[in-house]
């Protein structure tokens, strides 16, 4: 049975302008004005959103290719649009008094890479322990040209029980593309071929720092 999903009116997705609190819609975010920030950013820059977010009250969010620091600002603006509340991973080292507030304000997740526990286990916990949670990441973990690309994120949504939902940023055509979603009971090179197939076609701001192949 397919999820729900949150669908777009004018291209800025239909929870825009109200959240969702239901059990089984994504955990909502911000506020109207950040709704309305959010949509102008998009509006004004050029950019739109094709597809759906489903209605998973729990999943991880691949977004991809990361070729530049402007992808930040990009996902910012869109999770305002869209009024979801997103997580994402950060050395803990970097959690310091007053930055650790912002961080943790726009979805800041600290880790600790020399923990015993690992980061996957980290996270899972996190998604134990809460009733909604998106985690946004990137794949490839880096924004210098790697093949093959890391499945950490996999193995999070595998150990989580969470489906993962690729979504791309196509600077060529500013569109970010919501794509498939990957279950998380199938295998990972089966999910990583979905990974690549999707991907392959979305344009990065900058393409000769992205791989999808050895070559």
């Amino acid at each position: 049975m397919r999820p729900e999903k949150l669908h777009n009116n004018n291209k800025m997705g239909s929870n825009s302008n109200q959240p969702n609190n239901d059990s089984q819609s994504p955990p909502s975010g911000g506020n109207a004005f950040s709704g309305w920030l959010g949509r102008t950013l998009l509006r004004i820059t050029g950019w739109k959103i094709e597809g759906s977010l489903p209605r998973y009250p729990k999943m991880v969010i691949a977004v991809a290719p990361h070729t530049s620091n402007w992808d930040f600002f990009l996902g910012l603006a869109v999770l305002f649009a869209l009024r979801i509340k997103i997580r994402f991973l950060g050395k803990h080292t970097i959690f310091i008094p007053v930055i650790k507030q912002l961080l943790e304000f726009i979805g800041g997740m600290p880790v600790d890479r020399r923990s015993p526990h690992g980061i996957v286990d980290q996270v899972v916990d996190a998604f134990n322990q809460s009733d909604k949670m998106i985690l946004a990441v990137a794949p490839e973990g880096t924004r210098s040209p790697i093949y093959p690309w890391k499945t950490g994120f996999l193995a999070i949504a595998h150990k989580a029980q969470v489906p993962v939902v690729l979504v791309g940023f196509d600077f060529k055509h500013k569109t970010v593309k919501f794509g498939p979603s990957l279950e998380h009971h199938n295998g990972i090179e089966d999910n990583m071929h979905t990974v690549y197939s999707f991907f392959i076609d979305i344009n990065a701001k900058y393409p000769d720092k992205v791989k999808y192949s050895e070559q």
